[in-house]
């Protein structure tokens, strides 16, 4: 059984960085504004690595341990996104959509802060 994105929510995650801060998506052409990654080893529902965005760290790196504060749950997707910030810093809700609308404008989500 796979582990539920909402599961890492407080807990301190490692992932690796694969698209970086300024880098282009390989399909789709937009440059990411932030850094994006996966939790290696650890599947979401779509089959793939569980995803990431990183907010709050403002150059490109290639890994990153932080703390997981909110899961994007998309509703007409199976690829939730887990949130990860710096140990001691908070987003609101308005601010994580605000930092992720480059990519999830394309998909009906919410916001998950409970496990």
């Amino acid at each position: 059984m796979l582990p539920a994105a909402s599961s890492f929510i407080g807990r301190v995650v490692t992932v690796q960085i694969d698209r970086p801060l300024g880098s282009r998506h390989p399909e789709h052409g937009f440059i990411y504004p932030l850094n994006y990654g996966y939790v290696p080893g650890v599947l979401a529902a779509d089959g793939e690595e569980l995803d990431a965005y990183v907010l709050g760290v403002f150059e490109p790196t290639a890994t990153f341990t932080g703390r997981c504060t909110a899961v994007i749950h998309r509703l007409n997707d199976r690829d939730d996104k887990l949130i990860l910030v710096p140990d001691g810093r908070e987003y609101t809700n308005d601010q994580i959509r605000a930092l992720v609308e480059f990519q999830e404008r394309f998909f009906v989500s919410e916001i998950r802060r409970e496990p």
